[in-house]
């Protein structure tokens, strides 16, 4: 008999900033590291012989909870991995949604049913998953494991050893980031005893870490985003909202922006066809230039989104550092967004940074 803690990694840049991550590397945010950190304190006294995680980033750091204060190895494990979404790969749910939302439908509640171009089926993800933790539990036959895998490919395991067919796993639930379902595994069969559980995130210590945010939750699934091509009226008014907004005491000067929109990196975030905000980056790799949020769509989670395209937009540029100088009207958010000051502009503007790098040990490369 093998005992088998079965663990979802913890959050992560897609999960906050509403981006399919699928296959694609991704780190994670600074309160899937609190996570993290809760998930250590969870299993200090628990006895863990070996312990496995997919090949990801996001489950390999999650993984470190366990391996690095018990000392043991990190077996990495490619059929672990997240189902690969194909073509969704990298794009907002918001941009899938519009653009396919009953597929989007059916990739949740439907499993059976779903599938596109270059991506898995729930099947294929299902039998690789089941045979990987069937060699893990032969392998680690009469010893304890841990085991970090992702959520969709959780899911479908649990369902599957709970009896369930793919049409009736999409009525199960989806386990919270860093959830942990107990297994048995032996004489052929997979036996859950608890599933998706979270306990370690409601602890004292846990919740002294979370800073209490008051604002509504982001509309699901989210924004998607598109280049300027030329919508200068558009560009003008969601620009001069924020200027306007920020205290910022120079006057809006509407020949610049243009003139910067030209050569920069320049995106508009929109929600059911309504423009909400925009981004814009450059010319040095990982400086936000501008950034705004309608002010009819402030509190709402949609600036974490921006920050998103900021992020990937960075990666593709191979930076590991978000830069911007703000006004103070600015400071709450980039703190909750994970920047810290690193001085003070010429202009008297506070300078800010967020490390989005990856951890080389972790990595493994």
């Amino acid at each position: 008999m093998t005992t088998i803690y079965l663990i979802r990694h913890a959050e992560a840049e897609g999960n906050l900033y509403r981006i399919a991550q699928g296959q694609n590397d991704s780190n994670l945010t600074d309160r899937g590291w609190r996570q993290v950190r809760a998930l250590e304190r969870r299993f200090a006294s628990i006895p863990i012989d070996a312990v496995y995680a997919s090949d990801l980033y996001r489950t390999c750091a999650t993984a470190s909870a366990i391996y690095r204060p018990k000392g043991l190895p990190l077996h990495r494990e490619t059929a672990l991995r997240e189902i690969g979404v194909g073509e969704w790969e990298g794009r907002t749910w918001g941009d899938i949604y519009r653009r396919d939302p009953e597929l989007m439908e059916a990739f949740s509640r439907h499993m059976d049913r779903w599938h596109i171009a270059g991506a898995e089926t729930a099947q294929q993800v299902l039998d690789r998953v089941r045979g990987a933790v069937a060699r893990i539990a032969a392998e680690d036959d009469g010893r304890t494991v841990a085991v970090v895998s992702h959520g969709y490919a959780i899911r479908l395991l649990l369902a599957w050893a709970q009896g369930l067919t793919l049409e009736e796993t999409g009525a199960t639930p989806h386990g919270d980031n860093t959830a942990v379902s107990l297994l048995e595994a032996g004489g052929g069969t997979l036996r859950v005893l608890f599933r998706d559980d979270n306990s370690h995130l409601k602890t004292p210590e846990f919740l002294a870490e979370e800073t209490p945010i008051r604002r509504q939750n982001a509309l699901e699934p989210g924004l998607w985003f598109e280049p300027l091509e030329g919508r200068r009226e558009l560009l003008h008014a969601l620009a001069e909202e924020g200027w306007r907004d920020s205290g910022r005491r120079e006057p809006f000067d509407p020949a610049r922006l243009e003139a910067e929109a030209e050569s920069r990196w320049t995106r508009l975030g929109f929600l059911n066809g309504e423009p909400v905000g925009l981004m814009q980056m450059g010319p040095e790799p990982g400086w936000i230039t501008l950034a705004c949020i309608r002010s009819a769509f402030r509190k709402r989670g949609f600036g974490t989104q921006l920050i998103g395209q900021a992020v990937q937009h960075t990666r593709r540029e191979e930076g590991e550092t978000l830069y911007a100088a703000a006004p103070m009207a600015a400071k709450t958010f980039l703190r909750e967004s994970g920047f810290v000051p690193s001085g003070t502009g010429a202009d008297g503007r506070t300078l800010w940074e967020k490390s989005i790098a990856f951890d080389p040990e972790i990595r493994g490369w």
